[in-house]
């Protein structure tokens, strides 16, 4: 059964409350997208041999879940994320949220159980991404651009601060000629 994007939204703007206070939207975007990226490529790639992104041992959001209630949660996501991004080439790219910033994550045990319950609110199972079987559906793409538009309107910002909308980028695609992709 394919993720109903309502449920997905509530979900990921549930995350989003659980980092608020401690930073500004314009940096708990960061967290919110790395993990949703985590987990969005664990469940679509995870054992899968010929896989766009390889989930490499211990480098997964099954990871993630067993730190959970964890002293160490926060290092431990990091170093989760690291070896994601180090098997894939996407260092400085999706490790670029400090999970261990006790500044903005709260120390010890505050950190450990908001990083808990963050982990826990992805972990539903009704945002299992390898069910989402829509042909041509850009469940992903279509997360990042609601919480965009959100986050540009929490911190006050306009939308364009944040990102392109997908009108946009239909209009521009036209204007310079791209019209099919391309096999």
């Amino acid at each position: 059964m394919a993720i109903k994007k309502s449920e997905l939204y509530s979900s990921l703007w549930k995350s989003c409350d659980e980092l608020r206070g401690g930073m500004d939207a314009s940096q708990y975007k960061d967290y919110v997208l790395v993990l949703l990226f985590v987990k969005y490529v664990s469940d679509k790639y995870a054992g899968k041999a010929d896989a766009r992104i390889i989930i490499p041992e211990g480098g997964g959001f099954k990871d993630m879940i067993a730190l959970k209630g964890k002293k160490e949660i926060g290092d431990g996501i990091n170093k989760i994320i690291a070896k994601l991004a180090e098997a894939n080439d996407l260092k400085g790219v999706i490790d670029v949220a400090d999970f261990n910033d006790a500044d903005k994550l709260g120390k010890g045990k505050d950190m450990q159980d908001r990083l808990s319950n963050l982990v826990g609110i992805f972990e539903n199972e009704s945002l299992n991404f390898s069910k989402n079987k829509a042909e041509g559906d850009d469940i992903l793409g279509d997360a990042y651009e609601y919480l965009m538009r959100h986050f540009a309107t929490e911190s006050g910002k306009s939308k364009g601060q944040f990102y392109t909308p997908a009108e946009v980028s239909r209009i521009l695609a036209k204007v310079i000629g791209i019209n099919k992709a391309r096999s």
